[in-house]
């Protein structure tokens, strides 16, 4: 049900994000994930848990792509890579270590549900304070409303903002209002009417359904190697914030094709590397469990560089009028195959290197997948 709210909520609030803007939906999708939360902590039976789990769910990407999409479109396209990566690779990696800790140290389920949703109560402030996007305003013909964001911009940076570049960018987007209704109607359906559009999108698409699911199966896939989960989780999560240096340094200078096929390659090797070493592992050898240790950290790096990578791309590719649900509608490929990743690590109780071996498999075919991309 919590995957099932996810395909709803991200392909909804994504619709709604081109329509009303990315701020609100940012907002609203945060107060999904806090309600959710909230009512699952007080569920008394399966269907009542399953609705909150639905509730949930709604919120599950959309919390993100909306502030990636808002930073995205706000900086310069020399600073994209860096700015984007920085901000992922600082405080996705230290939530990402910090939070088996807090289940540790709260043990119980219930209120480990609280501890974590409780910051998202701050979200709401967000509208006060944040502007709006600059490029979706001007998508909707607002060019006033794009000048006074950027005012908000000036007066917070204490810089200037001179008349005469105002009314150099009054004049160069009021030439483009007249399009603007048209673009102001375009909807999801209008990225498969060229041949163009179409060959992206499907690429698009699938190469997400790879790229996720190796990626929460990788992510999940800390039982059965010699480590505690709760350790194991945390040092993959590590592997988080040098793979976002690695595409800030990369990135730019070999292009997205080249940085999310070589990841995926790498992360494919040594995964298939770990389904290999299990299946002829001797006992729980320490040298064999170190080995397991560093394979997996590794097939995360190589995974986590390919996602955000992708990320980047698919925000990049898609044009503004339909950015957001273009890509909540990529996401929600990916979201939709991760329906299967437990189903994958479940196969470890028939034969234990199997999770591994598929994955690396799937990240091998995703490397080649990507080289049919454009630049």
């Amino acid at each position: 049900m919590y995957f099932i709210g996810s395909v709803v909520g991200t392909l909804s609030f994504g619709i709604l994000a081109d329509k009303i803007g990315r701020l609100p939906i940012l907002v609203l999708s945060n107060c999904a994930a806090l309600l959710g939360n909230g009512a699952t902590i007080f569920s008394t039976s399966v269907p009542s848990f399953c609705i909150c789990r639905f509730i949930s769910g709604l919120a599950t990407d959309s919390n993100f792509v909306m502030m990636y999409i808002l930073v995205m479109e706000y900086i310069r396209p020399s600073m994209r890579t860096f700015g984007l990566n920085i901000c992922i690779g600082i405080f996705y990696c230290l939530g990402s270590i910090v939070t088996p800790w807090i289940a540790v140290a709260v043990g119980n389920w219930k209120v480990f549900l609280m501890v974590t949703s409780l910051p998202i109560a701050i979200i709401p402030g967000f509208y006060f304070i944040l502007p709006e996007s600059v490029h979706w305003l001007i998508s909707k013909g607002d060019v006033e409303g794009a000048i006074n964001c950027f005012r908000r911009v000036a007066i917070f940076n204490k810089r200037n903002l001179d008349e005469q570049t105002i009314r150099e960018f009054r004049i160069k987007y009021a030439n483009q209002s007249n399009g603007c209704e048209k673009k102001s109607q375009s909807n999801l359906f209008d990225l498969f009417k060229t041949p163009r559009l179409r060959r992206n999108t499907f690429i698009l698409f699938f190469k997400s359904m790879v790229i996720t699911l190796c990626y929460d199966c990788i992510s999940r896939n800390v039982e059965g190697l010699g480590l505690s989960p709760f350790i194991l989780f945390s040092l993959s999560a590590t592997a988080i914030f040098p793979a976002c240096l690695v595409l800030w340094a990369l990135q730019d200078k070999i292009g997205r094709k080249a940085m999310a096929s070589s990841s995926l390659l790498i992360s494919g090797i040594f995964t298939t590397c770990t389904g290999i070493v299990l299946a002829y592992q001797k006992g729980a050898a320490t040298m064999s469990t170190s080995l397991l240790a560093t394979l997996a950290v590794i097939g995360r790096f190589g995974v986590t560089v390919a996602y955000n990578s992708s990320a980047q791309y698919a925000t990049e590719l898609i044009p503004t009028s339909v950015r957001a649900q273009g890509v909540s509608a990529v996401h929600v490929a990916g979201y939709a195959v991760t329906f299967f990743s437990t189903f994958i690590l479940y196969l470890a109780h028939y034969f234990k290197p199997l999770p591994a071996l598929i994955l690396g498999g799937l990240s091998l075919a995703g490397a080649v997948l990507c080289l049919f991309l454009p630049e």
